[in-house]
């Protein structure tokens, strides 16, 4: 499956794989989501660890190698799953242009 044909992406993966655009544990990701989005998307623990799990399914994200000294697993998107990141954000911005274009013919 090529990027541009992954369909659209939700909402919860989407901001997974922003904030994987750096390594990761999944407590980070769903602070860090949390904070950007100032708390309109919560990312609960059953939400986050499915799609974290799909994704490396997917070849999308992968898991670092486990610190022996850590119990938190990191997470890192790969290049694959930038590639269908980029998709979705060029998607989105195409959306917002046509949505722009109408609404600006209304107003005149």
């Amino acid at each position: 499956m090529s990027a541009e044909d992954h369909g659209a992406l939700t909402e919860a993966v989407f901001y997974i794989l922003l904030a994987l655009h750096e390594p990761r544990h999944g407590y980070a990701i769903m602070q860090g989501v949390q904070e950007l989005t100032k708390e309109r998307v919560v990312l609960g623990p059953g939400t986050l660890y499915g799609a974290l799990s799909t994704l490396v399914e997917k070849g999308w994200i992968k898991a670092l190698q486990d610190d022996k000294n850590s119990r938190r697993r990191e997470y890192v998107a790969t290049d694959q799953g930038k590639a269908v990141f980029q998709a979705e954000l060029e998607r989105l911005e195409e959306l917002l242009t046509h949505a722009r274009l109408i609404l600006g013919r209304e107003e005149s």
